[in-house]
C-alpha cells in the first residue's frame, strides 16, 4: 500500500501536544496528514505545524470551505502552505455544508456546484502566479496576484459524494474525497470518477473489541451526518436508502432516540471500521482493494488506547 494517512488534530490531545506523535508518524509507517475543519481548529494551522513537526508526510486539508473565505485569501493560505512544504502540500478544498456556511458563518449557502467549479478555476490559476480578472458565476476577481506564488503549485482536490462533482474533480481537478462509505461502495464512487484520479476517503476507525460500544457511537455519528441533506443523497445513491429511511423519518420528527435505534448494526458496521487494531487495519486495506487510492484514518474515542497508543497500533507497521 502506498499510502496511510492520518485526521490530525486527535481527540482528547491538545494540538500543542501533537510534536512527538506527528513527528512519529514517518516511522510508523504513515505517509499524510489530513485534516478537518467544522467548529474546531482550522483546516491550516495543523498543517503548518506539521509541515515542521515531520518534514516527509504529505499535507492536505480535507475539507476547506470554498464559501468561508474569499478566493484571494484562500489562495493566501494555499500558497503559504505550499511554500512551508513544497511538494507536500494538497489542496482540498469543498462545499462543506448550510450549517457550516450559513447558519454559523452568515454566508448564503448558494450554487454548490458552480462555486466550487468557479473556485477550483480561480485557484488554478492564481497558484500558478497569474494576475487574474475574472468575472465568475458566482464571484468576480479584479486584479488579484500573489506577492509570491509557490515554486510547486499544489495539486486540488475536491469533496465529492455524488457523480455530478465527481465528474468535475475528474474533468479538472487532481483528484476527488470522499468519505462516510463502506469498502463495496468505492466500486461505485470509483466508476464515476473513473480509475486515473487519485481517490481518498476519510475512514471513521473506532478500535475497541466492544462491538455495542463501536455501534453506540458510531449511530451518533451516523444520525449527525446522514440527516444533512447531501450525505441522505450520496447514501440513497448508494443504496441505503431504504435502510436509513426510518432513522430520517423519526429524526424529522424530533424523535432523536427512536432515530438512534432504528439504525441497523448492518449499517453502522458498514460504515465505521471497529474492533481490534488488527481487524482495523485489515478493514481498510479492504477500501484499498476495492479502488481506494489515500485511506486517511480519523480515530473514532472507544476502547482503552491513548491517542498515541492507537495511532501506533492502527499504523501500517503494527502489523
Amino acid at each position: 500500500m502506498s499510502r496511510w494517512g492520518l485526521t490530525i488534530p486527535l481527540n482528547g490531545l491538545p494540538l500543542a501536544d501533537h510534536r512527538e506523535i506527528v513527528a512519529e508518524l514517518p516511522d510508523l509507517g504513515y505517509t499524510d496528514v489530513w485534516t478537518a475543519e467544522t467548529n474546531g481548529p482550522d483546516a491550516f494551522t495543523p498543517l503548518a505545524l506539521a509541515s515542521q513537526w515531520a518534514p516527509s508526510l504529505r499535507l492536505a486539508p480535507a475539507i476547506v470551505p470554498v464559501y468561508t473565505r474569499g478566493p484571494g485569501l484562500l489562495a493566501q493560505q494555499a500558497a503559504t502552505l505550499a511554500d512551508l512544504a513544497p511538494g507536500r502540500f494538497m489542496l482540498g478544498i469543498g462545499t462543506s455544508s448550510p450549517a457550516i456556511v450559513q447558519a454559523w458563518n452568515a454566508i448564503p449557502f448558494e450554487e454548490p456546484y458552480k462555486k466550487t467549479r468557479d473556485t477550483l478555476r480561480f485557484l488554478r490559476r492564481a497558484l500558478a502566479g497569474e494576475k487574474v480578472t475574472e468575472d465568475y458565476d458566482t464571484f468576480s476577481v479584479k486584479g488579484f496576484r500573489l506577492d509570491k506564488a509557490p515554486d510547486v503549485p499544489p495539486p486540488i482536490v475536491l469533496a465529492a459524494l455524488r457523480p455530478g462533482m465527481l465528474r468535475l474533480a475528474a474533468r479538472e481537478a487532481d483528484g476527488a474525497i470522499t468519505n462516510w462509505l463502506a469498502p463495496k461502495d468505492v466500486r461505485t464512487v470509483r466508476e464515476a470518477l473513473g480509475d486515473g484520479p487519485e481517490l481518498i476517503a476519510r475512514l471513521f476507525v473506532c478500535p475497541t473489541e466492544d462491538a455495542e460500544e463501536a455501534r453506540a457511537i458510531g449511530r451518533w455519528m451516523i444520525a449527525a451526518y446522514m440527516t444533512v441533506p447531501v450525505y441522505r443523497a450520496f447514501h440513497e445513491w448508494l443504496g441505503r436508502g431504504d435502510a436509513l429511511a426510518p432513522m430520517n423519518e423519526a429524526w424529522a420528527a424530533g424523535d432523536r432516540k427512536k432515530a438512534l435505534s432504528v439504525i441497523p448494526d448492518e449499517v453502522v458496521d458498514d460504515l465505521v471500521v471497529h474492533g481490534s487494531p488488527e481487524r482495523c487495519r485489515a478493514r481498510v486495506r479492504e477500501y484499498v482493494d476495492n479502488g481506494l487510492t489515500t485511506p486517511v484514518l480519523a480515530v473514532v474515542p472507544g476502547g482503552k488506547l491513548s491517542p498515541a497508543e492507537t495511532v501506533r497500533a492502527l499504523a501500517p507497521s503494527a502489523g
